[in-house]
């Protein structure tokens, strides 16, 4: 089973509300269920065949993080991860195992909340053709990778297919509320430099990382998965040389597969060969036992 990759997931008599990219989200009445899959993506497209043991990676690392921030940052959990799961759900117990989460039903904010504390992807695009990232003005002279002096909140729209788009933070006021913005300015700066001294200490540079809010009766809270692998971009400290793109522990390994090959990107995406499933398993791994200092 561990060799199998959960790519689809029905639960029957349980009303599935919305297959993502990687989650299966079900709804239990008052609360959700999250399950996280095996399914990878790259370039906007699912990969016929997924990383296994990537949706247990991804939830347990969050859980890992959730309860690191729980004391200043409220979020959305009501399960933990070894709780034993609700009634109906035990007859799934072997297929939810290590991969779903049990979470409040907060309304999500129109906006992604994304923190730069290097430059790079879409970040480094910009700088090198106008010298700032989602309008900020940064200093002359930076290369890719390079860190910045301080991390810089760059939010973007959501999009339901394709890329989010970055935006100012005068256009994602607008879209939440000014109030709602500055808070998430805030608390999102607060949660990434947490986060990335905490990863530094063990060896991983967190690049750049996109959080996820939502307001239950009024108030902020964290939502969905949180400083994994498939939201972050995780670099080995340790190889870390600023002027060129870093190896890293998320699926950057499979774009750079993808584009050795002669695919226009567009569905249907090709299959992913043996070797590069095992050694994009193992960079996930490695991230959550680094990160944990336990073994999944």
């Amino acid at each position: 089973m561990a060799n199998q990759p959960l790519l689809q997931l029905d639960l029957p008599g349980v009303r599935k509300l919305k297959s993502g990219k990687v989650r299966e989200v079900f709804d239990l009445n008052d609360r959700l269920l999250f399950v996280a899959t095996d399914r990878i993506s790259a370039f906007d497209c699912i990969m016929p065949n997924g990383i296994p043991r990537k949706g247990e990676v991804l939830t347990q690392i969050s859980y890992f993080w959730f309860a690191q921030m729980e004391a200043f940052q409220p979020n959305h959990l009501l399960s933990r991860g070894d709780d034993p799961l609700p009634a109906t759900l035990q007859p799934y117990a072997a297929q939810l195992a290590r991969r779903s989460m049990i979470v409040k039903k907060a309304q999500p904010l129109a906006i992604e909340c994304v923190v730069r504390g290097y430059l790079a992807g879409s970040g480094w695009k910009e700088y090198r053709e106008h010298q700032t990232v989602c309008g900020i003005k940064l200093p002359p002279g930076l290369v890719e990778s390079s860190e910045l002096s301080a991390p810089i909140f760059t939010p973007a729209t959501k999009a339901e297919s394709g890329h989010d788009e970055n935006i100012p933070f005068a256009q994602a006021a607008q879209i939440v509320g000014a109030d709602v913005a500055e808070q998430v300015r805030a608390a999102s700066l607060k949660l990434y430099r947490f986060a990335s001294e905490y990863a530094r200490r063990r060896g991983i540079i967190i690049a750049d990382t996109k959080f996820e809010f939502g307001l239950l009766d009024g108030k902020l809270m964290l939502i969905d998965e949180v400083l994994t692998p498939d939201s972050s971009r995780f670099w080995p400290a340790d190889q870390y040389q600023p002027g060129k793109a870093q190896p890293s522990f998320d699926k950057q390994f499979v774009r750079d597969y993808l584009e050795t090959l002669d695919w226009d990107k567009t569905p249907p995406a090709p299959a992913l060969p043996p070797e590069v499933v095992a050694r994009t398993q193992a960079k996930y791994l490695d991230a959550y036992e680094r990160l944990t200092g336990t073994k999944l």
